[in-house]
């Protein structure tokens, strides 16, 4: 339903000059990152805040500007610099945005909002059709109809995020792209919210993309788990999998830092030393090489390939023995 490949996102800073005539910096946001994702299921993606999680999805949505790549729409490539390629895309794929309130627009009341997607997507449906359509949907996530003439404001943040997934929902997309959908909540409406989506998804067959900081979110409602730093991709793997036996350094870092709700189990979480790099400067080697416990000199040098290993796909030259067995970690020299 829905395949990335090699998808690079730039930004240019231009606060960064030195000179008036200076060249604008670059800023790196992703790097070569590349998934597919078959319909119903989900591909939740990880990783620390800055590493191009939001930005890719974005860029998937036509809302960032892809640099390069290809981004195929059930089986059909889009371009992005097409009107028409953009229309089907819209209807094609729908996206969820972090703040629930700030997503909806203050001046209408939600049966309105709700209403407003039909109206581009389905100009064959007439006034009456729109508002059956908007209120069944809205009751279809757990707003009545009879609030649907009021506005966002009169809602709390979780009934925000609803009807955030109604107005996404009206026109019957393949694809839902969601941001965090759940970070502003509270835990036990996140619960709702995620258990919500999963409905939605056996119902009506969406492939979802779910980005998320909270590891236990992503483990319940991915099928697959993509973890990324600095803007590339680390490793890919079934959601299980991962949780139980990640194989990139970073991947082990992330889960050893995810809280376990048991006072009789401590897991001391695994504290990352050295500096981040730049996103405008990136070395050549591996960018993780200069956190990881591991880094070889072949890491600094060159940016390692994927590699398949269980089940898993990572970035490490770990992953293959030949390389971990002729060459001595740095930390240890």
């Amino acid at each position: 339903m829905l395949s990335v490949q090699n998808a690079y996102v730039e930004f240019r800073v231009a606060q960064t000059k030195k000179w008036p005539w200076s060249p604008a910096g670059i800023v790196h946001a992703v790097n070569g990152v590349s998934f597919e994702l078959e319909a119903g299921r989900t591909i939740g993606i990880v990783g620390e805040s800055g590493c191009g999680k939001s930005t890719l999805i974005r860029a998937v949505a036509g809302l960032a500007p892809l640099v390069s790549g290809t981004v195929t729409l059930d089986g059909e490539q889009v371009d992005y610099g097409n009107r028409t390629s953009m229309q089907r895309l819209r209807a094609t794929m729908q996206m969820i945005f972090q703040d629930p309130i700030a997503s909806l627009n203050p001046r209408m009341t939600i049966r309105e909002i709700v209403t407003e997607p039909l109206t581009f997507f389905r100009p064959e449906m007439g006034a009456a059709d729109r508002k059956t359509a908007a209120l069944a949907m809205l009751e279809r996530v757990g707003i009545p109809p009879a609030q649907a003439n009021r506005f966002p404001h009169e809602f709390s943040g979780g009934q925000c995020q609803r009807i955030g997934i109604a107005r996404a929902l009206v026109a019957e997309p393949k694809v839902l792209l969601c941001d965090e959908p759940v970070s502003a909540l509270d835990v036990s409406i996140q619960a709702q919210v995620v258990n919500l989506l999963k409905e939605l998804q056996r119902e009506m067959g969406l492939a979802l993309v779910f980005v998320a900081h909270d590891l236990g979110v992503v483990r319940h409602i991915s099928d697959e788990v993509l973890v990324m730093y600095m803007g590339a991709q680390m490793e890919r793997a079934p959601a299980a999998d991962l949780v139980r036996a990640p194989q990139h350094p970073y991947a082990k870092a992330l889960l050893s830092a995810v809280p376990v709700p048991d006072p009789n189990i401590r897991i001391a979480p695994q504290m990352l030393e050295g500096d981040l790099p730049s996103p405008m400067d990136l070395p050549p080697g591996c960018l993780f090489a200069s956190r990881c416990p591991h880094a070889m000199a072949k890491c600094i040098k060159a940016r390692p390939p994927m590699v398949q290993r269980e089940g898993h796909e990572a970035a490490c030259y770990l992953l293959d023995d030949a390389s971990a067995e002729q060459e001595p970690c740095l930390s240890d020299s």
